[in-house]
């Protein structure tokens, strides 16, 4: 019968519980008493989230759909075994100008429009735009090459799941993504992929 947890103890990773945690965590794993779960953005957006653990176990998590979980969040499933969350690669494609090239603001403006109606999640962080790839990512730069502005560029980056940028849940079920300001700052260690221009 698969696990089902939906009792949250807290972070393993951060906070003042971190430490009591940890050693929780640490003393289940020694009793072989601890499971791992590897998510995905779209586990983290369900309210219930069905899936395999690292060992072929089936679980299964109840939460808020707002609550989004974080490396080393840790649940109690029902038969008392802990369930530790891991966060997958994220990939991200990122939409930067040059400023040495002007552009129209007018595009950017309706650049911006057309993204918020393909729902495609976004974040702004000092002058970088990160999309949240949800689409083939051929699709999504297709989309942005089709605007022909100057100094434009694409590129992917990869994050770990301490560089993550948090997407705002709220662009989900919306006509129109709407522009984040909070979140994770841009690591300049992530992994670019490829960047060019976009014209």
């Amino acid at each position: 019968m698969p696990e089902r947890a939906h009792l949250y103890l807290g972070n393993a990773l951060d906070g003042t519980d971190s430490t009591t945690l940890a050693q929780q965590v640490a003393h289940a794993r020694q009793h072989d008493d601890c499971l791992d779960v590897y998510l995905t953005l779209e586990d983290n957006r369900k309210g219930r989230i069905h899936i395999q653990t690292a060992s072929g176990e089936s679980v299964g998590i109840i939460k808020d759909r707002e609550q989004q979980l974080r490396q080393g969040d840790v649940f109690q499933a029902e038969s008392g075994r802990l369930i530790q969350v891991h966060l997958q690669e994220q990939t991200v494609l990122v939409i930067q100008s040059d400023s040495t090239v002007p552009a129209s603001a007018l595009a950017l403006i309706h650049l911006g429009h057309t993204l918020g109606n393909h729902h495609y999640p976004i974040a702004i962080r000092e002058d970088r735009i990160y999309v949240q790839l949800e689409d083939n990512a051929d699709v999504v730069e297709a989309t942005i090459r089709g605007h022909n502005i100057p100094g434009l560029s694409v590129a992917y980056e990869r994050r770990v799941a301490e560089q993550a940028i948090a997407f705002d849940s709220s662009t989900h079920g919306h006509g129109h993504a709407e522009l984040s300001g909070q979140g994770t700052e841009p690591s300049h260690s992530s992994d670019v992929v490829h960047s060019h221009p976009t014209c």
